[in-house]
């Protein structure tokens, strides 16, 4: 009998938990950016926590956010204590959950969350900002290809029928576009979709898979323009998340699992695993950096000193947030000045196509023209 108490008393002790489905936070990140915004404001303005959750919740509409509400108020009313009952619903990674509970420890929750929401805010930012640098160039692209199709199959089968019934010496350029334009006007059907399946395939593959995107990743920090705005835009994160952390109280090693899971270039992720490993066996930034292979590649050497002298001087995260301003600023310039930069490159591409078009077209006319003079 006295077992089978002891038991029963476990199990009121350890009630069965819920499983997380793993897709249950899919598509729900602008209303957690929303919650932790407004918990953060309610509970610097002095509003009790249970108070504040229902202050949030009532605005929320997600199915699944209301259960997060519902689940932290009943844990917290059941004596948990908010990072332990956020932690139970998967809805944050690991160093946001350690960032909640050293604020919630040192009387710092407030503050804490708020660091939080400004980290994903510029998380966001700067994954915008890259997006927006690469979009016009994609467009222009884009449209070129379709038009360049459209025309390689409505319009060369015609012209080359046109050309072919010339008793003409007819141009190199002209020949290859009948030859393109009869093919085309046999196969197109086949060919051109299976083209631009293709294309796409092979930019998903090279850009965005997650196994094989460092491939285009290594591509686009070979080009000029584009590596000074992503190294712009990796030493902005760095200094902003890693000064941010630190100062918020997070142990350095922490901060810097956090920063090689916000960044999405391969090149820095290794990095950021290095610095991690080799701080965690006591070095320090300056031996970690000499030890890395091309680490200038990643990180300027001024940056390096400044970084190395941060840490010397005990002024770390106030150096690394000031790294994380000036960068942010070079950022917007350069994200601003990569268009006026790649519109001519892009214009000459453009041009190259339809003078060859032109050329096809115009220099049989003028041969015409001269034999019936």
């Amino acid at each position: 009998m006295e077992k089978q108490k002891h038991k029963s008393k476990n199990k009121e002790k350890h009630p069965k938990e819920k499983k997380i489905n793993i897709f249950s936070n899919f598509g729900i990140g602008e209303e957690k950016d929303y919650f932790i915004e407004n918990l953060s404001m309610m509970l610097a303005s002095g509003m009790p926590i249970m108070l504040a959750l229902d202050g949030v919740g009532a605005e929320l509409r997600s199915k699944r956010m209301k259960e997060v509400i519902a689940s932290l108020k009943e844990d917290m009313e059941g004596g948990s204590s908010l990072w332990r009952a956020l932690d139970k619903t998967k809805l944050l990674s690991s160093q946001v959950i350690s960032l909640l509970r050293i604020g919630e420890e040192s009387g710092r929750l407030a503050e804490n969350l708020k660091v939080i929401n400004i980290q994903q805010k510029k998380e966001k930012d700067f994954r915008s900002k890259l997006r927006s640098a690469m979009m016009y160039p994609i467009l222009v692209m884009s449209f070129t290809v379709v038009i360049g199709a459209g025309i390689a199959w409505f319009i060369l089968p015609r012209l080359s029928s046109v050309f072919a019934e010339l008793d003409l010496e007819l141009p190199v350029i002209t020949r290859a576009l009948i030859a393109a334009g009869e093919f085309l006007g046999e196969y197109g059907a086949i060919v051109i979709p299976s083209v631009l399946l293709f294309v796409i395939l092979f930019l998903f593959f090279v850009f965005a898979y997650s196994k094989t995107k460092h491939i285009g990743q290594s591509f686009l920090f070979s080009l000029p323009v584009i590596k000074k705005l992503i190294q712009e835009i990796e030493l902005a994160r760095f200094g902003y998340i890693l000064g941010s952390l630190l100062e918020a109280g997070l142990p350095v090693v922490d901060a810097l699992e956090s920063l090689e899971s916000a960044t999405t270039f391969r090149s820095y992720k290794k990095f950021y695993k290095y610095l991690q490993n080799s701080v965690e066996v006591g070095n320090s930034f300056k031996k970690s950096f000499a030890g890395y292979k091309n680490v200038k590649r990643l990180i300027p050497t001024p940056i390096q000193q400044m970084i190395i002298s941060g840490e010397q001087s005990g002024r770390f995260s106030e150096v690394l947030l000031k790294t994380g301003e000036n960068f942010e600023v070079k950022t917007e310039n350069t994200t601003k000045n990569l268009t006026v930069l790649l519109e001519p490159i892009l214009l000459i591409v453009v041009w190259v196509g339809v003078v060859a078009v032109a050329l096809a077209v115009i220099l049989p006319i003028y041969s015409l023209i001269g034999g019936i003079n």
